[in-house]
């Protein structure tokens, strides 16, 4: 399995499985403590996170639960069904 580290996320754009480009990772969420994966955070959001209706955070960045990532690539890859 390749290694990917964070700051190699940030700026990638993330795409569902169906191809629908929903933003850019702009940062990612993790628990200190134990170093868990949480959320990626998504700026630059298109009209289909709206409709999806992805959780945001507090200054308004849609968030995408980590396990919703499928693959990390030129692009990063979630399924829509796990993102709600």
């Amino acid at each position: 399995m390749n290694e990917v580290k964070g700051r190699e996320l940030l700026g990638k754009v993330v795409v569902s499985e169906a191809g629908q480009k929903l933003g850019v990772v702009g940062d990612i969420k993790f628990i200190t403590e134990s170093g868990e994966l949480m959320n990626i955070i998504v700026v630059e959001p298109t009209k289909h996170v709206t409709e999806l209706q992805i959780p945001q955070d507090e200054r308004g960045r849609a968030l995408i639960p980590f396990s919703a990532v499928k693959s990390v690539g030129d692009f990063v890859i979630v399924s829509e069904r796990d993102i709600v």
